[in-house]
């Protein structure tokens, strides 16, 4: 998944962009140079905070990511770029920076799915910045072209013009019954967004409460993580469910079904992004159908 460097050059270890490296941060995402890998004894690296008033630079416009508690990304752009945003995290805008809309398809869907209705565009020439207005990380995600990410629900802060976007349906979902109830569960959400870089390099913002762990996952190689703590992944990584239920139930009672922990498994090859605040995913009733998934007895 590296990037092959150039003769002199500094290889990002987060992003895998290519730099001259005479920086202090990459230029293609924010994190510092030469900064010492912080990795746990499983594989998992943790993302460095993008430093204040780190710059990133895309096309011929400039990103400057201004704060740590809570971040604000700060475009300068030329006349001939564009991005795109959801329009309540828009923090301040020049006069000159022209606004419009973005239409969406499925907006019906995304109502119902929890989703931004009215998407924004920016044109430069000037500045505008933008926050998602609560504590956490802005990580800037380098796209390139052929090398699609999947990214869960209410993380998207911004994307350059030449970043295709478009919303799938997850395809991870349960169904509990409680007496004669039954009940839906998305633990990523209804939907994820697809991302993906058109003609060029793209970059892509996105937000995420608590820390960011980054991982890279071999050939068939599994993980089990908190359905709402993935950030993003890799196209080329599978996912389905694993639930874990106590031993020794009969296999004729209903409490069988009564599962005691879900897990989001994560199959390679491929890289994931996991945020260290989650939420875990309530369990009323027994569990009854699924999308797919592995079973566990303890």
């Amino acid at each position: 998944m590296s990037m092959p460097p150039t003769q002199g050059a500094y290889t990002c270890p987060y992003c895998r962009m290519a730099s001259e490296g005479t920086g202090t941060s990459c230029p293609s995402c924010g994190a510092p140079v030469d900064v010492r890998l912080h990795v746990s004894d499983s594989g998992w690296i943790e993302q460095p905070p993008i430093k204040d008033m780190a710059r990133i630079r895309f096309s011929r416009s400039t990103c400057q990511i201004s704060g740590t508690y809570v971040p604000v990304a700060e475009m300068g752009l030329h006349n001939d770029d564009w991005v795109y945003f959801s329009h309540h995290v828009l923090l301040h805008t020049d006069p000159q920076v022209r606004l419009g809309n973005l239409p969406m398809k499925g907006g019906w869907n995304r109502m119902r799915a929890g989703m931004p209705l009215v998407m924004m565009t920016a044109q430069g020439p000037g500045h505008i910045a933008f926050s998602e207005d609560h504590p956490g990380e802005t990580m800037a995600v380098p796209l390139t072209p052929g090398r699609p990410i999947d990214v869960t629900e209410h993380h998207f802060l911004v994307a350059t013009g030449n970043v295709e976007y478009q919303w799938e349906n997850s395809n991870i979902w349960f169904t509990t019954q409680d007496g004669d109830d039954t009940e839906w569960h998305y633990p990523l959400g209804m939907t994820m967004d697809r991302f993906s870089a058109t003609g060029g390099p793209g970059l892509l913002l996105l937000h995420g409460p608590g820390n960011i762990f980054i991982r890279d996952l071999k050939q068939g190689e599994r993980i089990l993580v908190q359905p709402s703590g993935l950030i993003w992944k890799d196209r080329t990584v599978g996912m389905f469910l694993h639930f874990e239920y106590p031993h020794g139930q009969y296999w004729f009672s209903s409490a069988r079904w009564q599962a005691k922990s879900i897990w989001l498994t994560l199959q390679g090859p491929g890289r994931i992004a996991v945020k260290s605040v989650f939420e875990r995913p309530e369990m009323v009733g027994a569990v009854r159908n699924t999308s797919g998934a592995t079973t566990q007895y303890w």
